[in-house]
C-alpha cells in the first residue's frame, strides 16, 4: 500500500477539528466540574456562562467548514442557557459533548478519506 498524506483543503480542516477537539475538551472540563458542584449541593456559579461563551466561539470557527458541528454547539449553547433544573441542564450538557465528540471523530476520518493522495516517491 503507498504512503498517503493529506492535500492542502484536508491538511486546514485537519488543524481546525484539532482546534476544536482542545476547546471541546475545555468545556467538557467545565461540564464536569459543574456535575461535581450539582451532586454536592452547590450553586453551578458562572460554569453556563463559561461554557456559552467557548462554545459560541466554536461555533463561529467551525460554522464555514463544519456546519452540522456548528450547528450541535449551537444547541448546547441553548441548552446552556436553558433554566429549571440543573441536573437536566447538566444532563443535556454531557449529552451534547459527547454527540459532538462523535461528530468530530466521525469529520475526522471523512476528511482522512477524502483528502488523502498518494505520495509518489522518486525512482533511483
Amino acid at each position: 500500500m503507498a504512503a498517503q498524506k493529506l492535500d492542502g483543503a484536508g491538511t486546514q480542516k485537519m488543524k481546525t477539528l484539532e482546534e476544536a477537539q482542545m476547546s471541546l475538551t475545555q468545556i467538557h472540563s467545565m461540564v464536569e466540574r459543574m456535575g461535581v458542584e450539582v451532586k454536592g449541593g452547590g450553586s453551578v456559579g458562572i460554569f453556563p456562562n463559561q461554557i456559552k461563551r467557548l462554545a459560541g466561539a466554536l461555533q463561529g470557527q467551525l460554522k464555514g467548514q463544519f456546519g452540522m458541528i456548528a450547528d450541535m454547539f449551537a444547541s448546547m449553547i441553548l441548552a446552556a442557557g436553558r433554566g429549571g433544573s440543573e441536573i437536566v441542564r447538566l444532563r443535556t450538557l454531557r449529552e451534547s459533548v459527547a454527540q459532538i465528540r462523535t461528530a468530530m471523530d466521525i469529520a475526522a476520518s471523512k476528511v482522512k478519506k477524502d483528502h488523502s493522495v498518494d505520495i509518489v516517491m522518486a525512482d533511483d
